[in-house]
C-alpha cells in the first residue's frame, strides 16, 4: 500500500493548496540574472499579492488553519520577495503610485505572517504541527526586516502610513485608519518576535535581540512616529492607543530603568562588578569541585558506614564523605528529594506577556532607549495615559484582557524611570542657575496617573485580580501601586509646597480606606507558588506600604481611617440575638423610610482613629512569615535591596513586636543557619552579611534561652504557630484580658402631678430595701450626715464672718452693704467605705439615681469605675438634712402608691435623652416612638381647640361614607389586616405627637410674661397705633376707589388692583378674605394659633364664639374691620364665573337655613403668613 511506504515524505499541507500558493509566489517576481541582481516585479505582482492576502484570510483564518502560512514560510516569501520589493521602493517619491500600492500590498501580507503565535488550550493538531516551524520562521522574518542592507524596511513602512498620520482626524477616511492600524500592528509584531527558549536557536539571537530592535526603531524614525502619536493622543488620534501601548510594553518589559541613566563609568563599574561576581561564583564552584573531585587512588568510589545518634548505621557513598560527619550528613540530606506534583501554570515563563525576566541591553541601545523615554515623559506621558485610562474606565471594545496588565506595568515602569532621572539630574554638577531651575520643577509631567480616578481604577483592578486569581495582572498592579507610593514619597521631600500638599492629599486618600490595608496584608499572606516575580512584587509592596504608613501616622497623630466591618458585625449579632430570643429578624421591610436606609449606610462606613500597632500586628502571622521565608530561600540570587527588605521584616517581627516565636520552626532555623554558616551560604562580601549575621545570632540566643526555660518548646519547632497560642508560647502564660465595664443606663422617676423630690427619694429607697441593699441606703445616709455636719459648720463660720463685717462697717461709719460675699464652700468628696460600695457607685443604677436625687454629682464628665462623686458647694446644710430625713422616713415606712397594683419598680424608667440624628451631627431631634418603659410623652401645651364643623360639612361626610359603602360592597365583612391597622394607628399617633409639639398657643401664655419690660411695651403699642392708622387709610382709599367694581372684574384685573395693597409680604392673588387678614400680618409677635380662623359667611354668628380671641385687638380696630367687612359683603363676588352676594338677607327674622340653601358654602381658606401655612392640617 502507498500509505505503508516508510520512504514517502509526510504531507503536512494538502498538495493542491501548496501548488496554488507556490504558483502565486513564483508569479510575484524575482531577481534578475544581471550583475546588479535587482528584484523585478512580475506583470501581475499586485494581483498576486492580493491573492495571497485572500488565501491567508479565507483559508487560514476562516478555517482556523496555518497551511498557507506554512507554505509561504517554506517558499521564503518574506526574505526572497517582500523585503526586496519594499527595498526597491525609491525614497525620492518620483515613481508612480503603482509602487506605493505594491508596498501597501506587501505590508498587508507581512502583518498576518508576523502575527505573534502562542500555544494555548484551544489548539488543534494542525496548530501543534505548524506553530513551532512558524515561530522559527518569524525569527528569520524579523532578522530579514531589521538586517536589510540595501534599504531601511521600517522607514519604508513609515512612508506607507505617513499620509494617514498627516491627515486631520476629521478628514481621515476609514481606509487611512486601516493603513495606520496596519503600520502600527507591523511595528508591534516586530517588537514582539523573539527567540523562543524551547526551540533550537538559528544563530540569529543578536540580530533579533531587544537591543537590535531598539536601535532599528531609533535609526529608522519609528520612535519619532510613536512620540508624535502619543503627544497628540486624544486630539488627532483616538483608536491607536492600545496598539501603541502594546509596542511600548514589548520594548520596555524586563529592562531595568536604573541602568538607563548610568554614566559610562558607572556602567563600566557595573559591568566589571557583574563580571567579578560571575567569576567569583565560578571560582567558588571550582573550589568546591576540587574538594570533592576524585584522586588517582580513589577513582573507584567510596562506601562508608555512618553511625547516627540512635546507634543506627547508614551507608553513604562518595569520597567527600571522608572529610567529617557533617559533610556525610549533608550529602545524605541533599540526596533526599521530594518530587512535589507541580500544577500547570496559566502564564508560562516564555509567553510574550511575561515581564519578570530581566533583559540586558547594549550600550548604544541603552542610550537610544533613554532618549526615547525622556522625550516620552516630557511630551507624551500625560496625554497618552490619560486617554488610555478613560478608555479603560468605559471598557472600550478595542481593549483586551492583557492590555490592563500592560497599562499598569507601563505606568509603574515610567514612574520609576522619572524618579531615577530626577535623582540622576540632582547628582549632576550644574551651574547654579540651571540647578535652581531644575529644583523648581514639579511632578506635573506624571500628574496624569496621580489623580483620584487612577487610584480608584487601580484598587478596583487589584481586587478583581485577587478575586479571579489572575496573578500576573495582580503582579502588574502591585508594581504600579508600589511606584505610586515611592513617587508620592519623593513628592513629600520636594522643595515646592504645591507638591508637598498634593503628596499629603494623596497619602490621606490612599491610607484612608481600611480595605486597602486589608488587601495588602491578604495579598502577602496568600502567596503560594505564583513565581519569583510575584513574590518580589508583593513583598516590596508590603514593605513600602508599611514604612510609608508608619511615617505618615507619626506625622499625623489624629489620622482617621474608614472602617466598614463594625456595623456589619453588629447587624449579625443583632440577628443572632433575635434568633435566640425566638424573634424573626426584620429583613425585607419595604415600609422603612429613606432616612432609615441612609442611616444604615452611615453605620456601615464608620471612621475611627488609626492605630499603627494594630495594623502592624496583621503582618505578624505565620502566613506572612512563610512568604518572606520563600523570598529568603533565593538569598544567593537576591540583591542587597531585597535582602534588606527581608531583614527589616524579620527584625520588626522578632524584636519590635516580640513575636520571635514565629521563627522557631525547624526549616526556618535551618535556613538562617545555612545563610550564615553554610555550606553554600551568603557571600561574606555582601553588604547585608553583617546585619544578617547579627540578626541570626540574636534570634538563636533568644530561642535557646526560651528552650532552657520551657523545654517543651522543642516540640513546637516542628509545627507552624497559630495566633491563639502565640502569646502562651512567647511568655509561658495566657494573655489576661479584662473587658472594660460600661456604665449602666441612667434611670429616672416617672413624673406625676404633685410628686416632689422627697417622694422620689422614698420610691428609690423602697426599691433598694426590697432588693436587700439596705447597706447602700445606710451609707448614703451616713454621707449625708457627715456632709451636713461639715456644711453646717461652714455656714456657722460664714455667718460669724458676715456679722463681723457688718459690725466693722458700722464702727467705721460706712454704709452696710446689702450683700456680703463670704465665699462658696468647697465640695465634699463622697468616699466609699468598701469595695462593694465602690463597685455599686458605678454599676448600680438605682443607687446612682438616689445619689443624684439627694444632690450628689459626678466629678467630671466621664462615668467610669473609680471616678469620685461629690457634694457640690451649692447644697446647703438644710437641704442635706431634708434629704437625710426623707431617707429615714421611708426606711421606717416604705412608699406605697395610691393606685392599686402599682409598685415602686413600675415608676422607674430609663432617662430620656435627645439622640443625635446620624445624618446630621449638629441637629438633634426628639424621638416620639418611645418604648413602654419610658412612659407617655409630656407636652408643653394641650391640643389646639378644634373648630366646630358646619352642618353642611357633616352632611357631606355622611354622603361620602354612604358612597364608600356602596362602592366597597361586602368588603367590611372581610377579615381586617391587623398589621396594616396597627401601622396606620402608629402613624396617626406619630402625627398627633408631632402636631402637639408645635403648639405654642397664646391662650396658654401667662399675662405676667409681658409685664417685665415697660419700654418694650411702649414701643410695641406705638407701632401698633401706626399700623392701625395705616390700615384705616388703606381701607378708606379702597372704599373711595370703588372696591366693589374692582372685585367684579376678571382675575387678571383683580391682581393688578391688589398689587397696590400696602403689605409687601402678601401674595398677588389676594381674595376678599385676605383683605380681612391684612392687619394680622403686621403683628409679628402673635403666634399662629392666636390668629382667628376664617370661616364661611353663613357662620358669622358662630365665628365670634369659636375663634381664638386676639389679645392685641382694640375696639377702634374692630370698628375699622367691621366697616371693611360690611363693604365687602355689599360687594358682589365672582366665584367660578358666578356672582355670589356676600351680604345676608336684610330681614333678621329670616331663617339661617334659607340662606344656606341660596348660598353655597365657602370652604375656609388656610391661614397663611408670608406664603407658609400656619394652621394644622388636622383642623380641616
Amino acid at each position: 500500500m502507498e500509505g505503508d511506504n516508510p520512504f514517502e515524505k509526510a504531507q503536512t499541507v494538502h498538495p493542491e493548496v501548496r501548488a496554488y500558493v507556490y504558483s502565486l509566489v513564483n508569479a510575484l517576481g524575482g531577481t534578475t540574472t544581471d550583475d546588479d541582481g535587482r528584484y523585478i516585479l512580475g506583470d501581475d505582482a499586485l494581483a498576486c499579492l492580493r491573492d495571497l492576502k485572500r488565501w491567508l484570510k479565507l483559508y487560514d483564518e476562516k478555517n482556523n488553519r496555518l497551511d498557507v502560512a506554512r507554505c509561504l514560510a517554506e517558499a521564503k516569501l518574506v526574505g526572497g520577495d517582500l523585503v526586496p520589493i519594499l527595498a526597491s521602493w525609491p525614497e525620492d517619491g518620483k515613481e508612480n503610485k503603482v509602487k506605493a500600492r505594491v508596498a501597501l500590498a506587501c505590508l498587508e501580507v507581512l502583518v498576518p505572517l508576523t502575527w505573534p503565535l502562542e500555544t494555548g488550550g484551544e489548539m488543534t493538531f494542525n496548530h501543534h504541527r505548524h506553530i513551532p516551524y512558524l515561530q522559527q520562521a518569524q525569527v528569520i522574518y524579523k532578522a530579514a526586516v531589521l538586517g536589510c542592507d540595501t534599504s531601511s524596511i521600517l522607514r519604508q513602512v513609515v512612508r506607507i502610513g505617513l499620509p494617514s498620520v498627516a491627515a486631520a482626524k476629521e478628514a481621515r477616511t476609514s481606509r487611512e485608519d486601516s493603513i495606520l492600524k496596519l503600520m502600527l500592528y507591523f511595528f508591534r509584531n516586530i517588537a514582539v518576535i523573539q527567540q523562543v527558549p524551547n526551540l533550537p536557536s538559528q544563530g540569529l539571537d543578536s540580530e533579533v535581540s531587544r537591543s537590535a530592535t531598539i536601535e532599528a526603531f531609533r535609526d529608522q524614525d519609528v520612535f519619532a512616529l510613536l512620540l508624535t502619536i502619543c503627544s497628540n493622543m486624544g486630539e488627532d488620534f483616538n483608536l491607536q492607543d492600545v496598539i501603541v501601548l502594546d509596542i511600548i510594553f514589548n520594548l520596555i518589559k524586563g529592562v531595568d530603568p536604573k541602568k538607563l541613566w548610568m554614566t559610562e563609568e558607572e556602567r563600566k563599574g557595573q559591568g566589571i562588578s557583574d563580571l567579578s561576581a560571575a567569576l567569583a561564583l565560578e571560582a567558588l564552584e571550582a573550589n568546591e569541585a576540587k574538594k570533592n573531585q576524585s584522586t588517582r587512588h580513589g577513582r573507584f568510589g567510596t562506601m562508608l558506614w555512618v553511625k547516627r545518634e540512635g546507634q543506627n548505621m547508614v551507608a553513604v557513598s562518595g569520597q567527600d564523605n571522608l572529610q567529617n560527619d557533617d559533610m556525610a550528613f549533608f550529602n545524605m540530606d541533599k540526596s533526599k528529594k521530594w518530587n512535589k506534583p507541580q500544577q500547570k501554570r496559566r502564564d508560562l515563563d516564555h509567553t510574550i506577556h511575561d515581564f519578570d525576566h530581566t533583559t540586558r541591553l547594549t550600550t548604544s541601545a541603552t542610550g537610544k532607549l533613554r532618549n526615547f523615554v525622556e522625550e516620552f515623559l516630557d511630551s507624551g506621558f500625560n496625554p497618552f495615559f490619560t486617554h488610555l485610562r478613560k478608555a479603560i474606565e468605559r471598557e472600550a471594545e478595542r481593549l483586551l484582557d492583557v492590555n490592563y496588565r500592560q497599562f499598569f506595568y507601563a505606568v509603574a515602569w515610567f514612574l520609576e524611570a522619572e524618579r531615577i532621572r530626577r535623582e540622576t539630574q540632582k547628582k549632576e554638577v550644574k551651574p547654579n542657575k540651571v540647578r535652581s531651575d531644575f529644583e523648581d520643577e514639579s511632578y506635573s509631567l506624571v500628574a496624569a496617573v496621580l489623580n483620584q480616578e487612577t487610584f480608584i481604577m487601580l484598587n478596583r483592578f487589584m481586587q478583581v485580580s485577587v478575586d479571579n486569581k489572575e496573578w500576573q495582572d495582580l503582579n502588574a498592579s502591585m508594581r504600579c501601586f508600589t511606584q505610586v507610593l515611592l513617587t508620592v514619597q519623593e513628592m513629600t521631600q520636594s522643595s515646592l509646597e504645591d507638591d508637598q500638599e498634593i503628596a499629603d492629599n494623596i497619602q490621606n486618600r490612599i491610607f484612608y480606606e481600611e480595605t486597602t490595608h486589608d488587601r495588602i496584608t491578604n495579598i502577602l499572606k496568600a502567596y503560594k507558588d505564583q513565581g519569583f516575580g510575584y513574590l518580589d512584587a508583593c513583598t516590596e509592596l508590603s514593605h513600602v506600604f508599611l514604612r510609608m504608613l508608619e511615617r505618615y501616622s507619626k506625622e499625623n497623630v489624629d489620622l482617621q481611617i474608614r472602617s466598614r466591618r463594625k456595623a456589619k458585625r453588629k447587624r449579625k449579632e443583632a440577628a443572632k440575638q433575635a434568633a435566640i430570643n425566638g424573634e424573626q429578624p426584620a429583613e425585607n421591610e419595604a415600609e422603612d423610610s429613606e432616612n432609615e436606609d441612609i442611616a444604615d449606610v452611615v453605620q456601615v462606613s464608620k471612621e475611627r482613629k488609626f492605630d499603627f500597632n494594630r495594623f502592624a500586628a496583621k503582618f505578624s502571622t505565620q502566613a506572612s512569615v512563610n512568604t518572606y521565608v520563600s523570598l529568603l530561600k533565593f538569598y544567593r540570587d537576591l540583591s542587597s535591596e531585597q535582602l534588606k527588605r527581608a531583614h527589616r521584616f524579620f527584625y520588626r517581627l522578632a524584636f519590635k513586636q516580640d513575636l520571635a516565636v514565629l521563627l522557631y520552626r525547624v526549616d526556618i532555623v535551618a535556613l538562617l543557619y545555612k545563610l550564615i554558616n553554610g555550606p553554600e551560604g551568603l557571600d561574606t562580601k555582601n553588604p547585608m552579611y553583617k546585619e544578617w549575621s547579627e540578626f541570626t545570632r540574636q534570634v538563636f540566643k533568644k530561642m535557646f534561652r526560651k528552650i532552657e526555660q520551657r523545654p517543651e518548646l522543642i516540640v513546637e519547632l516542628l509545627f507552624s504557630k497559630i495566633n491563639s497560642t502565640l502569646y502562651y508560647l512567647e511568655f509561658g502564660h495566657e494573655k489576661q484580658t479584662v473587658a472594660a465595664s460600661r456604665a449602666p443606663t441612667e434611670l429616672e422617676i416617672r413624673p406625676a402631678p404633685g410628686r416632689d423630690t422627697k417622694e422620689q427619694i422614698g420610691i428609690v429607697v423602697t426599691i433598694l430595701l426590697k432588693d436587700e441593699k439596705a447597706n447602700l441606703v445606710r451609707w448614703v445616709k451616713e454621707i449625708l450626715s457627715k456632709g451636713f455636719d461639715e456644711r453646717h459648720g461652714w455656714e456657722a463660720e460664714a455667718e460669724s464672718r458676715r456679722l463681723a463685717a457688718i459690725e466693722t462697717a458700722q464702727k467705721n461709719g460706712h454704709s452696710v452693704p446689702s450683700e456680703i460675699d463670704v465665699g462658696q464652700p468647697n465640695y465634699i468628696t463622697v468616699w466609699p467605705t468598701s469595695d462593694d460600695i465602690r463597685t455599686a457607685m458605678f454599676k448600680n443604677a438605682r443607687l446612682k439615681l438616689l445619689m443624684r436625687l439627694v444632690g450628689f454629682e459626678l466629678l467630671g464628665e466621664e462615668d467610669a469605675l473609680g471616678v469620685p462623686w461629690i457634694i457640690p458647694g451649692s447644697l446647703s446644710a438644710a437641704t442635706l438634712n431634708t434629704s437625710k430625713e426623707a431617707i429615714e422616713q421611708y426606711e421606717q415606712t416604705p412608699w406605697q402608691s395610691d393606685v392599686q397594683d402599682e409598685d415602686a419598680e413600675d415608676l422607674v424608667r430609663r432617662s430620656r435623652k435627645q439622640a443625635k440624628d446620624p445624618l446630621d451631627n449638629e441637629a438633634t431631634h426628639q424621638d416620639g416612638s418611645l418604648d413602654d418603659s419610658e412612659g407617655e410623652e409630656e407636652f408643653m401645651f394641650p391640643d389646639n381647640p378644634r373648630k366646630k364643623r358646619s352642618k353642611d360639612v357633616l352632611d357631606d361626610l355622611k354622603v361620602k361614607r354612604r358612597k364608600r359603602k356602596r362602592t366597597t360592597g361586602d368588603d367590611d365583612e372581610e377579615e381586617v389586616d391587623e398589621e396594616l391597622a396597627a401601622r396606620r394607628r402608629a402613624a396617626r399617633e406619630a402625627a398627633l405627637r408631632d402636631r402637639r409639639r408645635k403648639i405654642k398657643s397664646e391662650a396658654y401664655i401667662r399675662d405676667s410674661d409681658d409685664e417685665s419690660d415697660d419700654e418694650r411695651d411702649r414701643l410695641f403699642f406705638q407701632k401698633e397705633e401706626e399700623v392701625r392708622q395705616k390700615q384705616q387709610d388703606t381701607i378708606r382709599k379702597q372704599i373711595a376707589l370703588g372696591l366693589s367694581e374692582s372685585t367684579t372684574g376678571d382675575t387678571g384685573r383683580g391682581k393688578k388692583k391688589q398689587k397696590q395693597l400696602p403689605p409687601p409680604t402678601q401674595e398677588n392673588d389676594l381674595d376678599d378674605d385676605d383683605l380681612l387678614m391684612l392687619y394680622i400680618d403686621d403683628y409679628p409677635n402673635e403666634t399662629a394659633s392666636s390668629q382667628p380662623q376664617r370661616m364661611s359667611a353663613s357662620d358669622k354668628d358662630s365665628e365670634e364664639d369659636e375663634s381664638t380671641p386676639l389679645s392685641s385687638q382694640s375696639s377702634g380696630m374692630r370698628k375699622v374691620v367691621q366697616r371693611a367687612d360690611e363693604t365687602l359683603r355689599a360687594t358682589p363676588r365672582t366665584k367660578n364665573g358666578a356672582t355670589v352676594s356676600l351680604e345676608g338677607p336684610q330681614d333678621d327674622q329670616t331663617d339661617q337655613n334659607d340662606l344656606d340653601k341660596n348660598v353655597s358654602p365657602i370652604v375656609p381658606r388656610r391661614q397663611m403668613r408670608a406664603g407658609f401655612i400656619v394652621d394644622s392640617d388636622d383642623d380641616d
